[in-house]
């Protein structure tokens, strides 16, 4: 066999190689194209589990996060009338505490204080029955409306106790003030036989609330005379009320 010869034979079995290649190449592309390959789907689904967890799974540990099990939520603390938490110490015990911020009364949505002297005009007036009587008068003179708690603390002069109250005289219920309204209570001054002792004529008096501000209104300037019998009633609505003891 001649050179050529050789060449030319080894140029043949080059491209029946190579078409015999094209061949197997084509028979594998029209598998896949008829799902009977393995085709490439990118990043497997076990990396796509481990990069992105599941939406149930979020939730639930998001959830879990935000809230806490069972009965874990804090509860919200009641309010006693008077303001303070229940349960906590150094609250008062319900009611409503005289002299604490403005309150709102029962389902009339209107504001209201303690009454004193700094909402207030008192009045001190000398009566001829009762005998030996002094009638306090407290009116509202403030924009809302105010409650006159107990009965009035009462000094005369530079006296330094504090005349009882007459027990019996004590309302049902809180004299509640409505701008320009009134509220009462007697003052007895002496006995009227003049048969108690540590009698003296006195010339001035002060006024105190259950709370803040008092009062000094004028007395007769003749005076008025006391003795230890002076006692005074509870605050009244009623001026009738506030002379019968």
């Amino acid at each position: 066999m001649t050179a050529r010869t050789a060449h030319t034979s080894r140029t043949a079995r080059s491209r029946l190689f190579a078409a015999t290649t094209v061949a197997l190449a084509a028979l594998a592309l029209t598998a896949c194209e008829n799902g009977q390959g393995v085709r490439d789907e990118g990043p497997s689904a076990a990396s796509k589990s481990s990069a992105q967890p599941s939406g149930s799974a979020s939730a639930t540990a998001n959830d879990s996060t935000a809230k806490p099990a069972g009965n874990g939520a804090p509860k919200a603390s009641r309010t006693t009338p008077g303001g303070s938490a229940a349960g906590s110490k150094g609250g008062s015990k319900g009611g409503t505490t005289t002299g604490s911020p403005d309150r709102t009364t029962g389902g009339t949505g209107t504001r209201r204080v303690a009454c004193d002297g700094s909402n207030t005009r008192t009045v001190a007036t000398e009566v001829t029955r009762p005998l030996n009587h002094v009638l306090l008068t407290v009116t509202n003179t403030g924009s809302k409306v105010c409650d006159l708690v107990g009965y009035p603390a009462v000094r005369f002069d530079e006296a330094q106790a504090v005349p009882p109250v007459a027990e019996e005289t004590r309302p049902q219920a809180v004299v509640t003030l409505s701008p320009g309204e009134s509220g009462y209570a007697g003052v007895l001054l002496a006995a009227g036989d003049g048969s108690g002792a540590h009698g003296y004529t006195a010339r001035h008096l002060e006024v105190f609330f259950h709370s803040g501000r008092s009062a000094k209104p004028a007395l007769p300037a003749k005076g008025v005379y006391v003795d230890e019998n002076l006692t005074v009633t509870y605050w009244q609505s009623s001026l009738a009320d506030a002379l019968t003891y």
